[in-house]
């Protein structure tokens, strides 16, 4: 082992606590479930936040705060709510001081880092209902103080215990702490100029629309000079990392629209399972993208869209996996084969070439796009995968797309592209509604194809003539045993249903009606007939008539 010399001994790293001993003093109180122990502890970190002078390690601070949201809640001043709001705090702040470190980029989900250092999912999520949703309950609260204490213990206490001679660590960490510092203020540095650039992108395009006032199926009003600057910028930094460009591109607010900017372009979004860009938003970033366009920054577009993708796996957030799927279907969509656009007409070309991103196909990375996309189940991966299929150099057999598409659907909970469906094995349960709904529909269509070959040449002249009259054939299968005479089906019950809306009245003897009949003059040699009295004779027929009217 090298001997270090009497510089690098007589350095020393200064700390807030008088020996190791305060320090395990101070982490047994931290942790005991005496109450009079903790808040001792709380205060000898207050002590030591006043000597460290603005540097108190992250960990020591946050758990100083959660101990004193749990001595507060044992001492039972507070109510429920102002406990909710303490708890609150000091959670949210743990999750941002904890992952600030490990950031590099500010647009870094915190999911991800959270993950590279074992903190809970659920501990973030309980951190996102505090800032944007409503404020979980004081049961969840006091869970996640647990949790989050048990990890500080775990992940920082102990591991400084662990580490032998931590009152003088060596001028190798000292010195590789100092470079991670600087390389990250680099890299916020570059992080605020491209978003810098980008909102200068977006307020260019923003006056060029104002002063064109026209926008949707239109063509985009022509920038204005300064915009080639900025496009020249953002290019340059491109140039030097392509990869934060992305990054920031991939934020709220810019290829990943707010309800603003979309109600301030007038977009409506489509259908979620076959996301397209809006094409006034799509002409928004149209000269931004071309000028960034090369086989390169494509691939690196579509590698980082499909990892967006895949961190949004079940989130709540549908804006956002809506606008990342579309951005990867417009990618491919505008990379179709020579073959696909033989039969369109001029102005179809020139259509396609104006919203196209680029125009010549590039050989995309077929076999890491396909994999990207199955490793990203969401709503619209049946389509986006179908997509990928169509436009591959060379296509997979057609019964192995079928069983991509099959499984990817099954696993997704979607439908199957009706392009390559057919008849299949049940896998599923929806699937066995679904073929019992279509048995079903192809049965009531044979029967009315059935009923309609059944009806006779006379039954179609009787249509024909009963036309626009109040009177028609009736064509259906109606058992009209089950009917009274002179009752048809959805007929109600009243009687006053019968009735006309007008009418008069006139007495029967007024009529023109000829009341003799061969009946009333019988031959006499019929004695049968008299003697039964089954003749009316005019007297009769008088009363009959007298009392009878028409309407």
């Amino acid at each position: 082992m090298k001997r270090k010399s009497s510089s690098e001994k007589n350095r020393r790293h200064v700390v807030a606590w008088i020996n190791k001993a305060e320090w395990d003093q101070v982490l047994e109180y931290l942790y005991s479930s005496d109450t009079s122990l903790q808040k001792h502890a709380v205060h000898r970190i207050s002590a030591w936040k006043s000597r460290f002078a603005g540097s108190t390690p992250v960990a020591v601070e946050c758990t100083a705060d959660l101990v004193r949201c749990q001595v507060l809640d044992r001492g039972r001043k507070l109510d429920g709510h102002e406990l909710v709001l303490l708890y609150g705090t000091a959670l949210v702040r743990f999750v941002n001081l904890i992952t600030e470190r490990q950031q590099g980029r500010v647009a870094r989900p915190l999911r991800r880092l959270a993950g590279n250092l074992n903190i809970p999912e659920w501990i973030v999520n309980l951190r996102h209902d505090f800032t944007h949703r409503k404020i979980p309950s004081l049961k969840w609260c006091r869970k996640g103080c647990k949790a989050v204490l048990d990890w500080l213990q775990q992940e920082y206490w102990s591991r400084q215990l662990s580490d032998g001679d931590w009152d003088a660590p060596s001028d190798g960490e000292d010195e590789d702490e100092f470079k991670d510092e600087a390389a990250r203020q680099r890299e916020i540095e570059s992080y605020r100029k491209v978003r810098e650039l980008l909102i200068s992108y977006e307020k260019e395009q923003y006056q060029a629309l104002e002063a064109g006032g026209r926008h949707g199926e239109e063509a985009w009003p022509e920038p204005f000079a300064e915009m080639s600057w900025i496009l020249a910028e953002i290019k340059q930094a491109a140039s030097e990392s392509c990869v934060l460009l992305l990054d920031v591109l991939l934020e709220d607010g810019f290829l990943v629209p707010t309800s603003e900017q979309l109600e301030t372009l007038s977009c409506v979004a489509a259908d979620n399972e076959t996301p397209r860009v809006p094409r006034a938003f799509l002409r928004f970033w149209l000269p931004l993208l071309r000028t960034l366009n090369s086989p390169a920054f494509v691939h690196l577009l579509l590698q980082k869209l499909f990892g967006e993708l895949k961190l949004l796996t079940g989130d709540a957030d549908n804006n956002r996996a809506y606008f990342v799927s579309a951005w990867i279907a417009e990618v491919v969509l505008c990379n179709g084969k020579k073959s696909d656009f033989h039969f369109e007409t001029k102005a179809q070309r020139k259509a396609r070439l104006k919203d196209g991103i680029y125009v010549n196909r590039i050989q995309l990375r077929w076999q890491q796009l396909l994999a990207a996309c199955l490793d990203s189940p969401a709503a619209s991966t049946p389509h986006l995968l179908k997509l990928i299929l169509d436009d591959m150099e060379h296509p997979l057999p057609v019964e192995t797309q079928h069983n991509l598409l099959t499984l990817c659907s099954i696993y997704t909970q979607r439908a199957e592209p009706p392009s390559l469906r057919r008849d299949q094995p049940v896998y599923t349960l929806e699937s066995l509604r679904e073929k019992l709904q279509q048995s079903k529909q192809r049965r009531k269509n044979a029967e009315r194809s059935g009923a309609e070959r059944k009806m006779s040449k006379s039954d179609a002249d009787k249509v024909r003539l009963l036309r626009g009259s109040w009177w028609q054939l009736c064509t259906e299968n109606v058992a009209w045993k089950n009917y009274a005479l002179g009752k048809v089906p959805g007929q109600s019950d009243e009687p006053s249903c019968l009735m006309l809306d007008t009418f008069s009245t006139m007495d029967v003897p007024d009529q023109p009606v000829e009341l003799d009949t061969p009946v009333h003059n019988a031959p006499k040699t019929s004695p049968a007939l008299k003697s039964d009295g089954l003749l009316w004779t005019a007297g009769d027929v008088g009363r009959l008539k007298s009392g009878l009217k028409l309407f």
